[in-house]
């Protein structure tokens, strides 16, 4: 008598929430073991998630938060979060969809942006529950390597496997230098599962090359393959280009309540649904049916996850009291201490100190554009310069529709 096949097992929503692919997955009966969902049912302990991050800038946006929220799905299943600093990886840079070859950054440089990521993160990750969080440096085990490992790893794969990379064709058949140390990231990246013995491994859409190389080489070195995970790419702002900071179409996790509830509320109807799946837990089949409705459910939601509730909701008081203007919007709008200014001060100069534009290149750009106002008043002059700080105490610092500051002593 054959026996029956035992049923695949019940796939849990918040694995399948917001994911591209899983591979290798086989969801049927015969081949249920060799499931992530099996393994996540069966495992005698608890799984171990790799995230690696290479801290090459200093801002985190939601479009990078995706995969953050995925990793504390499975820290709240009861699973280990393995987060990778990759502060030797990072010298070199992931090649990643890159037309040319990125600048290798210095070890002081790498641990700064390390320091303010991690800070970030906080509101994202579980950090205090025992057993849910390893944090980890790749420098510890790469930094280690001898030549004879290191051409072990390169004996791993061939040029051609290399060239079939994303961006690497690309580069090298418009004859843009592709450089040997950018072969190795791939297999630095790879070799990170096996130092850290991960059983998952996340990572966006694009990532699909690098997990599969750490596939590769826990088989080389006698380790069970980990699962790869991927996530999408989040459109940014606009609806219509990935969310990217040189974009501007961003929202950064540091950015202030008032300044991340503003954007997230006029977020393109054509992508909203796409927010509420990948950035909050909300049921998608409960969402609010005006349109209206749903852009501040999603930015009160979101903001809430960052800044707390009260916070969420003072934002959406200060976004309304903003577009009916009047003292009320004075008084909502978030604070920047002139303490810090030298005066007198050329106005572009406290556009880039308050963080309303990102540096004074761009603050004086915004000032040509028409883009700048102070207590209401469109400011023309470039050059603008302000004497002391008494001229300023008390007014709304201003650039385009969105960011607002008042400026206090």
């Amino acid at each position: 008598m054959t026996a029956e096949p035992t049923p695949p097992p019940l796939k849990p929503d918040w694995l399948y929430r917001g994911i591209c692919e899983i591979f290798p997955d086989h969801p049927t009966a015969e081949d249920v073991n060799e499931s992530l969902v099996y393994r996540l049912q069966q495992s005698d302990r608890p799984l171990r998630v790799k995230l690696g991050i290479d801290p090459t800038g200093t801002d985190i946006h939601l479009g990078h938060g995706i995969v953050f929220r995925k990793l504390r799905a499975f820290q709240d299943a009861g699973h280990t979060a393995v987060l990778i600093i990759g502060d030797f990886t990072a010298r070199i840079g992931d090649p990643t969809g890159k037309s040319e070859v990125r600048r290798q950054l210095t070890a002081a440089e790498v641990a700064a942006n390390a320091a303010t990521y991690l800070k970030q993160l906080r509101p994202l990750l579980d950090f205090d529950t025992p057993g849910r969080l390893e944090i980890r440096y790749n420098s510890e085990w790469l930094a280690a390597l001898d030549l004879s490992k290191v051409l072990e790893l390169l004996g791993t794969m061939t040029v051609g496997q290399m060239l079939a990379k994303e961006g690497f064709a690309e580069r090298y058949k418009q004859g843009n230098p592709v450089y040997l140390h950018e072969f190795l990231y791939p297999l630095m990246q790879g070799y990170d599962s096996v130092a850290v013995q991960a059983d998952v491994e996340l990572g966006g859409t694009d990532q699909k090359f690098n997990l599969a190389v750490g596939r590769d080489l826990q088989r080389h070195f006698g380790q069970r393959p980990q699962f790869g995970l991927l996530m999408p790419i989040l459109l940014g702002t606009d609806g219509v280009q990935k969310m990217s900071k040189s974009l501007g179409n961003y929202v950064g996790l540091a950015e202030d309540a008032l300044s991340m509830y503003s954007k997230l509320e006029k977020i393109p109807d054509s992508i909203i649904r796409d927010y509420f799946e990948l950035l909050t837990n909300l049921p998608l089949d409960q969402l609010p049916k005006n349109p209206r409705d749903r852009q501040k459910l999603l930015a009160l939601t979101v903001v809430s996850q960052f800044h707390g509730e009260e916070a969420a909701r003072q934002a959406q008081q200060a976004a309304q009291a903003l577009v009916m203007g009047g003292q009320a919007a004075v008084e909502a709008v978030p604070e920047f201490s002139l303490a810090a200014v030298q005066f007198p001060a050329k106005l572009f100069y406290i556009l880039s100190a308050s963080g309303l534009c990102r540096s004074s290149g761009e603050a004086r750009r915004q000032i040509e554009g028409g883009a700048v106002r102070l207590a209401g008043d469109r400011v023309d002059s470039v050059d603008l310069i302000i004497d002391t700080p008494d001229d300023l105490i008390g007014k709304v610092l201003q650039v385009g529709k969105k960011k607002f500051v008042r400026l206090v002593a």
